[in-house]
């Protein structure tokens, strides 16, 4: 067995979720329709790649994304994998949907960061074994840096109640409750590289 390392080219950093499927003659497109009716005006694409023929699949609706995870999803080229780009929404507007989407097996990553995916390859094919999302953590966050992360998030639309102070109320804030409204969207975007600058 041989193990390998794909580098993820992603030049514009855009959001990409890696996955694993079933059925992809289906999937391929269903996957694009449930990205379509979780976010209203996603531009986006998914790619699939097939074990019989073995090919890769791809459906889209813009070129450059169709390209994009065309091209990744086949140098990936592990059986059933699938590789989503997207503009104009976040992973955390469509992985509860694709998660529950019956033939999705797993999701592997969603980042706009840089990304390694971890192959094996065996006489029979390939298959991800995981990804590496962006660099390692080389220190602890100070309070200053999570009273600033905390307020990004309200001010991305992702309120915390009003005991938001509260180490013990955050652990229940139920944040994952709140849908963004259009003009939190575009604050949103205008964050899209939800990154903090880290003073090593």
């Amino acid at each position: 067995m041989k193990v390998e390392r794909v580098a993820v080219k992603n030049p514009e950093e855009k959001q990409v979720i890696i996955g694993q499927g079933n059925f992809s003659i289906f999937t391929c497109d269903d996957l694009f329709k449930t990205l379509l009716t979780a976010v209203p005006g996603i531009k986006c694409a998914v790619a699939m790649n097939e074990a019989v023929p073995r090919l890769t699949r791809v459906t889209g609706n813009e070129e450059s994304l169709k390209e994009l995870a065309s091209e990744n999803c086949l140098r990936i080229a592990a059986s059933h994998s699938f590789f989503i780009a997207m503009d104009n929404a976040f992973p955390i507007n469509v992985l509860n949907a694709l998660k529950s989407h019956p033939a999705v097996a797993t999701i592997f990553v969603a980042s706009a960061n840089p990304l390694d995916v971890i192959v094996a390859e065996t006489e029979l094919g390939r298959a991800v074994i995981g990804v590496v999302d962006g660099t390692s953590a080389n220190r602890i966050e100070t309070e200053s840096e999570k009273k600033e992360r905390r307020a990004l998030c309200e001010q991305l639309g992702y309120a915390l109640d009003e005991h938001s102070h509260s180490e013990t109320s955050l652990a229940g804030s139920g944040a994952e409750n709140v849908r963004l409204n259009e003009s939190r969207q575009r604050t949103f975007f205008r964050f899209s590289f939800l990154r903090f600058t880290i003073t090593t």
